[in-house]
This record gives structure tokens, C-alpha cells and sequence, in this order.
């Protein structure tokens, strides 16, 4: 690996790749087929640390960098996606957003109880009718003394159905645009709060995917996250970080897809001699190994800059289209290695396949991508 990581980083992501291997993998294929929530595995993650990673330890977290983290999550990822998305929005968008944007009140009730993993975490801001564009969502919360009465539907949520709580965006000014959008924490269980409809998805099928609906849902006051109108702010700032998470499950379906690639081709014969002495699939072997490293390094970079505090924005958003489409790529090219038994649910090929296909859409399209990025650079000053 070109970039240099610490030996407290390579500890962790030693650690967890061993947990993975043997723990998650060993049931990701029929969890893919029966749908089963991983809530098990991710109690076990939890006693590992890896549900608060970068919670600092005065908050029952491990006070991990994010590069450890991106490291872990990885390593999640290369055994079980949907273990993964579930990791990954509970530690980059909810974890990352009560930590920074939260009252003290707010820390001690639930950063605790998120790392303990006693409670997973959701992140609600997609809408029926808003999706790239979250300012359109119609989703409301107007005070009502000490409470906020919520009313709307959210769609997407991860882990919407097995979450304990839910950070909620609504309009609490409707003629303020994205400046009239505010944030809360919502327990589940909280009356007028209800799962809607569960999505029955092409990958990540052990990860649920839900509608949740607001109907009259009183609020304490105390639950807004940060100050009225900062819930674009706080979801733009989430999704930063929650982007290098989706590059760092991109690189781990890829590595897992290159790897799988690469025992099939040395064990599979045809005309006489394994299928990894032929030029053409060495070459394909060669272009999919080069684009995974270009990937790791460029979301190791955001990860790092992040780390040093410094504006991360495009870089995240650069890392999340590259290895995002990067790994739609491996996986194709996975299959076609594989031949007529890559299409096969006999492989884990056929399920890196359909995992990965969610990856350029969630959390911010490939498409909402490139606007980020070339907005960043037109509007850099130190550009001709």
C-alpha cells in the first residue's frame, strides 16, 4: 500500500478482517437470501468497538481516526455489505452529526448507548418526491411549547425498521428554503413515529430499507440537533463523511471481487491450461487491480484530510465517485471471468454484483457527485 498507515492502524484493520473472515462471511450468503437483519453480528462489532469508532471515550466510544475507521469498514464490507451500510450510517452520518452538531444533554442520552450498539442508528432526509434535492422536501416540524409535532414520510431509510433511533430532517420555516430545514433525534417508539413500507431491493437484502412515517410525532425541544435551520447544514456536512464511508464499502466489495476473481481463474481449465494463463483475462486482472488501488488511495487521501481537519468536501465527494464506479466495474468484469458461473447464485460474485449496484446512487448520486466537485473547482479562486 503507497499510503503510509500507522501500526495502531494496521493493528485495527488486522483485527477486524479476521472478526469479518470468520464471523460475517460465514453467513452473508444466506442472510442475502433470507433477509435477516445482522443484529447478532453487529452486538459482536460492538463489543469490537467498531459501533462508536470515532466516539470519543469520555462517550463510551473508541476515539478512532478516520482512517482506522475507513480501514475497518473495509474490511466489513469485503465479508458483508449489508453489515456494512448498516455500520457505515451509524458511524459517519449519526454517531459523526449527535458528536458535532448535538448539546451535551444530547451526547450523554444517546452516543453511549449508539457505541454500546444497545441502539443502531438511522439517518431519515430522502422523501418521496425529494431525493438529490433535499430542499424540496415537504416534511414538517412547527413548536408547540416545549415539543416539535413532526409531521411527513421519509423514504430510503436505512435500517428504518431495526434502528433505535432516527435523525429526522424537517421544514420548521417553509419560506426560509434549505436555511428553514432543522434536524432532530427520534426515538423509536416515540408515538405518531411508525414504519412504513419495506423495500424489497436488489442487494444488501440483509439491510433494511424503509419508509418512515410522522403522523402528529411530538418531539422534545430538547431532541433538535444543533439550531433551528441548521439541518441542511447538519445532512450536507453528514453525508462528507458518509461518502468516504460509501468509497470504503466500494473498495471492500472490490477487493472481495478481485480476490475471488483470482482463485477462480487459477483453479478453472479450458483448452488445456488454467484460465489465468490467457493474456486477455491477465490484462483484465491488471486493469481491475490498478483502478481498486487508484480507488484506496484516493479515499485514503480524504480520509487523512479529514483527519487534519482540513475542508474535505470535493475530495470526499471525488473519492465516492471513483470508487463507487470503480467497483461497478469490478464486479462486472468479476462475472465475466467467472463465465456462466458468475450469474450463478453458487458464487458470491452474483451478490458483490448486486450489492454494489446501490453505491452510485446512495448518499448522493454519481451524478450530485460531479456538481459537487465541479462547484468546488469553478469556484476556486486559485484557478485561472
Amino acid at each position: 500500500m503507497l499510503f503510509s498507515l500507522t501500526d495502531e492502524q494496521l493493528m485495527i484493520q488486522s483485527m477486524v478482517r479476521e472478526f469479518a473472515r470468520k464471523v460475517l462471511g460465514a453467513t452473508a450468503a444466506e442472510r442475502d437470501r433470507s433477509k435477516e437483519f445482522p443484529a447478532d453480528n453487529l452486538k459482536k462489532m460492538a463489543e469490537l468497538g467498531l459501533m462508536g469508532m470515532m466516539v470519543p471515550p469520555a462517550y463510551g466510544g473508541e476515539g478512532a481516526d478516520t482512517i482506522s475507521y475507513f480501514l475497518a469498514l473495509s474490511e466489513i464490507a469485503y465479508s458483508c455489505a449489508a453489515t456494512a451500510v448498516v455500520m457505515s450510517v451509524h458511524n459517519s452520518i449519526v454517531c459523526e452529526s449527535i458528536l458535532r452538531y448535538g448539546s451535551e444533554d444530547l451526547k450523554q442520552r444517546y452516543l453511549p448507548v449508539l457505541a454500546d450498539g444497545d441502539k443502531i442508528g438511522a439517518f431519515a432526509l430522502t422523501e418521496p418526491e425529494a431525493g438529490s434535492d433535499p430542499v424540496s422536501q415537504i416534511t414538517t416540524a412547527l413548536r408547540d411549547g416545549d415539543h416539535y409535532v413532526i409531521n411527513g414520510t421519509k423514504r430510503f431509510t436505512t435500517t428504518g425498521k431495526n434502528c433505535g433511533l432516527v435523525i429526522v430532517t424537517a421544514k420548521t420555516d417553509e419560506t426560509q428554503r434549505h436555511k428553514g430545514i432543522s434536524a432532530f433525534v427520534v426515538d423509536k417508539g416515540t408515538p405518531g413515529f411508525k414504519v412504513g413500507h419495506t423495500e424489497d431491493k436488489m442487494g444488501l437484502k440483509a439491510s433494511d430499507t424503509t419508509d418512515l412515517i410522522f403522523e402528529d410525532c411530538r418531539v422534545p425541544a430538547a431532541n433538535l440537533l444543533g439550531e433551528e435551520g441548521q439541518g441542511f447544514k447538519i445532512a450536507m456536512t453528514a453525508l462528507d463523511g458518509g461518502r468516504i464511508g460509501i468509497a470504503a464499502q466500494s473498495i471492500g466489495v472490490a477487493q472481495a471481487a478481485l480476490d475471488a476473481s483470482v482463485k477462480y481463474a487459477k483453479q478453472r481449465e479450458q483448452f488445456g491450461q488454467k484460465i489465468s494463463k490467457f493474456q486477455g483475462l491477465r490484462w483484465m486482472i491488471a486493469d481491475m487491480a490498478t483502478e481498486l488501488e487508484a480507488a484506496r488511495q484516493l479515499a485514503l487521501s480524504a480520509a487523512a484530510m479529514k483527519d487534519r481537519g482540513e475542508k474535505y468536501t470535493q475530495r470526499a465527494s471525488m473519492a465516492k465517485l471513483f470508487a463507487s464506479e470503480m467497483v461497478n466495474r469490478l464486479t462486472a468484469k468479476a462475472i465475466q471471468i467467472h463465465g456462466g458461473y458468475g450469474f450463478t447464485k453458487d458464487y458470491d460474485v452474483e451478490r458483490y454484483y448486486r450489492d454494489a449496484r446501490v453505491f452510485t446512487i446512495y448518499e448522493g448520486t454519481s451524478e450530485i457527485q460531479r456538481v459537487v466537485i465541479s462547484n468546488h473547482i469553478l469556484k476556486d479562486k486559485r484557478r485561472p
